[in-house]
């Protein structure tokens, strides 16, 4: 039987698009490639162009294409389950690759991984996450947790929970972040209150409340850093 020539091309091409990833970085391709060398890894064989730069032109970026859902990413001609998962799986892994960077470092406040981590974890998302990080004494992260989800503008989340937790962590201090899927950070007055509510309430326990971070689209508004933390 004669070779398939197709075949042949698509297999030297993916060996060029790992070439040059080996030796030249991601800096030296274009987006459509970037996505292009990730989908080699879930569709074998077959020239996957067409669905990278399909996948571009309906989420717009690269980033837009990690931050849909599956089932959105499945609606793609081409792409199916199996791509989806591993574009769902590069996101997790840069969370949790994020997540231990944080908590490397010997003392935290405002640094630029957790704030990376911060818009990894939470940016993007559709529905609204209220989460918390517990820190020590010496200001190292304990843990880092999301302890409420909830709908496309608003996630319910109760004091007494968030402080309940920090007591059982023996956390000295916490970081609240929360994130907006408008895109939007400016603090609402619900966000203001609940601020407040917990920050009064934990120095009652003795628990510091370091800052309240809202994660949007490539920004980030710090109620310490806008004169709201007291």
């Amino acid at each position: 039987m004669d070779a398939d020539p197709g075949r042949d091309d698509n297999r030297e091409h993916r060996k060029r698009l790992r070439q040059k990833f080996l030796t030249a970085g991601m800096g030296a391709f274009h987006e459509y490639e970037v996505v292009e060398l990730l989908l080699t890894f879930a569709i074998p064989r077959k020239n996957v162009k067409p669905q990278a730069k399909e996948l571009l032109r309906e989420f717009g970026s690269l980033k837009g294409i990690v931050d849909a859902e599956i089932g959105d990413l499945e609606r793609i001609k081409g792409v199916g389950t199996e791509s989806a998962i591993v574009i769902k799986f590069i996101r997790e892994l840069a969370t949790l690759y994020l997540k231990q960077k944080a908590k490397e470092k010997p003392q935290i406040a405002c640094t630029s991984e957790l704030l990376d981590f911060c818009k990894t974890a939470m940016g993007g998302k559709k529905d609204e996450e209220f989460c918390v990080i517990y820190l020590d004494a010496q200001n190292q992260i304990i843990e880092f947790e999301t302890v409420q989800k909830g709908i496309a503008n608003q996630a319910v989340v109760y004091p007494r929970q968030v402080l309940e937790r920090a007591l059982r962590m023996k956390a000295s201090a916490l970081i609240l972040a929360h994130n907006h899927p408008s895109g939007h950070v400016r603090p609402s007055d619900a966000d203001i209150r609940l601020t407040k509510t917990i920050q009064e309430t934990a120095r009652a326990l003795d628990i510091l409340i370091h800052d309240h971070i809202i994660i949007g689209e490539n920004r980030f508004f710090s109620f310490r850093e806008e004169g709201l933390m007291p």
